[in-house]
């Protein structure tokens, strides 16, 4: 009994660094997706954002406000915006980790059922004795 005990661990432990390795190969691929399409929509859109702000200082300025005064007014509102953005960002990335949490709690089940055969094994060994 010890020995089959023993065999299906071992075959247990194998199928478990299979499920964590494919775990966490997932969640590395969806972070470099994420990543990537980041990347690729940041390139497309400071431009872009640029030119809405030299748009948002010219309409301040033709509105009656000095151009310094206009620059400094897009540009305050531009940081505390991106401010904002930056740590709520940062908030997520913190959140995102890539652990493998269903092999983790899998693996928390698996010790559970296994001390419990163990415990079940040395009782009826006791009894037999």
């Amino acid at each position: 009994m010890l020995a089959d005990a023993r065999n299906q661990l071992t075959v247990l432990i194998r199928k478990e660094t299979q499920l964590a390795r494919a775990e966490m190969s997932e969640k590395l691929s969806d972070l470099a997706v994420g990543i990537g399409l980041l990347v690729g929509g940041s390139v497309l859109l400071i431009p872009a954002l640029v030119i809405l702000l030299e748009a948002a200082v010219n309409a301040l300025i033709e509105a009656g406000i000095g151009a310094a005064w206009a620059a400094l007014i897009v540009d305050v509102a531009a940081l505390a915006l991106g401010g904002v953005l930056l740590a709520l960002g940062i908030g997520r990335l913190k959140a995102a980790r890539p652990v493998p949490t269903r092999t983790v709690e899998e693996l928390q089940r698996d010790a559970e059922v296994a001390k419990q055969q163990v415990r079940n094994d040395d009782d009826q060994t006791l009894r037999a004795a």
